[in-house]
């Protein structure tokens, strides 16, 4: 079976902790290839403000270009209403072989929210799961693969991975702030930052 990984998340803005998260995923778990996928309309920001799904889009550009492992998916893009990762992994699943195997990469705080993912069932009956945890995390996740039973135990896994404390909402706090953000994401991506004039207000 090929196996390929699926990055998923709103990247507002992309930074090194999700680049070195996929990187360790990719190389542990042999995989041919990881997919970026930002969100176009994910459904847990509903009503919150986002940066515009194309300028997200072009820093995970930028960010990934250097890795050729990786590539980039403006799949939820192309689709009207909510990005639900359900209707994208079957996407997938539509326009890759059959001996292909998904793995959708995730951290241990959003493996905590499945339970609240559309047709979740169905999804990880489809598509595996790999939490990237830092040593406390560990628990967390265990309760969560316990919560679906067989399904979690055999589709949801854990892989501690570098812990760096990086999140985009710190990157947005520090811009705002006028403080610098270099060494904590891809200096292509801060030069877009500034050209475009994102998290400034």
């Amino acid at each position: 079976m090929k196996k390929i990984g699926i990055m998923g998340g709103t990247f507002d803005p992309i930074h090194y902790g999700h680049l070195m998260t996929a990187e360790a995923v990719r190389d542990e778990y042999k995989m041919e290839r990881v997919i970026f996928i930002p969100a176009a309309n994910p459904p847990h920001k509903a009503g919150t403000m986002i940066t515009p799904a194309v300028h997200r889009f072009n820093m995970t550009l930028l960010a990934t270009c250097s890795n050729p492992y990786f590539e980039v998916s403006d799949i939820e893009m192309r689709r009207r209403g909510p990005s639900y990762t359900i209707d994208t992994v079957q996407e997938l699943i539509n326009t890759h072989s059959s001996n292909t195997e998904f793995y959708f990469i995730t951290g241990a705080d959003a493996v905590q929210e499945l339970p609240t993912w559309d047709r979740i069932e169905e999804l990880l009956s489809i598509c595996q799961f790999i939490a990237a945890t830092r040593q406390g995390c560990i628990p967390d996740v265990d309760a969560i693969k316990k919560h679906f039973g067989t399904l979690g135990e055999k589709r949801i896994h854990r892989l501690a991975t570098p812990e760096l404390e990086i999140s985009s909402t710190n990157i947005r706090n520090r811009l705002k702030k006028g403080y610098s953000i270099k060494y904590i994401l891809p200096e292509s991506v801060e030069q877009y930052i500034r050209k475009e004039h994102l998290y400034l207000t």
